[in-house]
């Protein structure tokens, strides 16, 4: 077996390393877990977890932002995927209904929020300005789909994909406390924004 490089060696401690503090920050939440913990359950001194992240709040925003970049695919999939406006609707949907209100994703997403308003304005702007990658998204795909389908938004699709996200956002919170709560509200929100 060939001896890895030092770059493919740190490219794979690296690896490691965020693969365990999602695991951690998702189960545990962003204040108890701690990067002694993210390192020593990862196999690494304390130091392999500082040389690859600055601090904490880098590595759980590293996470957050490796979990969102997943979700965003997994929207843009649905939406541009084959079928009918009702059969994408309905991938979409189900996309709804596994993750909106994802305890361990969701409560992190809030937790880590919380966190940045009240300890760091400089971190308050990298979480709102790595937030809005969520609104492009979602505008990108309301103007798709409303061209697609020939017809106007009732707003601007930058304002819908803002009203969309907090819909999702407050929804996810709300499941993440009482899953019987349906996050059915997105789907049927979106159907009417593009009815023709």
């Amino acid at each position: 077996m060939a001896r890895l490089t030092r770059a493919e060696s740190q490219a794979r401690t690296r690896e490691l390393l965020l693969a365990t503090a999602r695991r951690l920050f998702l189960r545990d939440g962003y204040h108890a877990t701690s990067l002694e913990k993210v390192a020593e359950t990862a196999g690494f001194s304390k130091g392999a977890v500082y040389s690859n992240f600055g601090t904490k709040d880098e590595l759980c925003q590293t996470v957050i932002e490796s979990v969102r970049a997943e979700q965003v695919r997994a929207i843009m999939d649905a939406f541009l995927g084959e079928g009918s406006d009702e059969d994408r609707l309905a991938v979409f949907e189900a996309w709804a209904e596994r993750t909106i209100g994802d305890p361990g994703w969701t409560l992190l997403e809030a937790e880590f929020a919380i966190h940045a308003t009240r300890r760091d304005p400089g971190l308050r702007d990298q979480v709102a300005v790595s937030g809005r990658s969520w609104v492009s998204a979602l505008q990108l795909l309301l103007e798709n789909e409303a061209s697609r389908r020939e017809v106007a938004l009732p707003l601007p699709a930058a304002e819908l994909a803002d009203a969309l996200l907090s819909l999702g956002v407050g929804l996810g919170l709300r499941r993440a406390v009482d899953p019987a709560v349906s996050p059915r509200a997105l789907t049927d929100m979106i159907r009417l924004l593009l009815a023709r």
